[in-house]
């Protein structure tokens, strides 16, 4: 929906990332595109909470494209077009951004609590574990290390055959095989 928003808009050149806009060292799409952009350009974005949900990263890289000499439009803001272009526009940008991290933070809150509250219910017990005693590959991983004596293979061929990383084998190892069938392996 986005990317049909900004190609409505005019936009040539489009950057994405599906990551949070949470912190902005991790959004390697934005950076690329803050390196790209020069003056006269027109950097756009749907919605300001998909640019940064901090102040500061949101102030911080509109300081960085003025001095580009970038403007920058946000698309839907109450329905509006904000362009940084304009005095108007930089000081609606940086009430709204605040405003956005308020919410962000809101809603961080209101996840722990619900989770806080689902636990004192007993009904929250976190993410579902990956491996299970029913994941086949892990099933399998633990079959060959039990059998490592007779069928000769090594941890990290095991998890190569399984795709099972090694501390998980191991960490399931010591909580299903014989103690037997748990040493080190002394080959790589």
């Amino acid at each position: 929906m986005q990317v049909d928003q900004l190609t409505a808009y005019g936009c040539h050149t489009i950057f994405q990332e599906k990551r949070s806009g949470r912190t902005l060292p991790s959004r390697t799409q934005l950076a690329t595109l803050l390196d790209h952009v020069k003056a006269g350009d027109t950097l756009v974005v749907t919605k300001l909470d998909r640019f940064a949900r901090s102040t500061q990263d949101a102030l911080t890289t509109m300081v960085r494209l003025t001095e580009q000499k970038v403007a920058f439009v946000v698309l839907n803001l109450g329905g509006d077009v904000v362009d940084t272009s304009t005095a108007i526009g930089k000081l609606l940008i940086t009430v709204l951004a605040g405003i956005a991290e308020f919410e962000a933070d809101l809603i961080h809150e209101r996840q722990f609590e619900g989770i806080a509250a689902a636990k004192a219910r007993g009904v929250y017990h976190g993410r579902p574990r990956t491996y299970t005693a029913h994941h086949s590959g892990l099933v399998h991983a633990l079959d060959l290390l039990a059998h490592r004596d007779t069928n000769h293979l090594t941890v990290n061929d095991i998890c190569a055959m399984t795709q099972v990383s090694r501390a998980t084998v191991y960490r399931m190892a010591q909580q299903t095989l014989p103690e037997a069938s748990r040493e080190e392996p002394r080959d790589f």
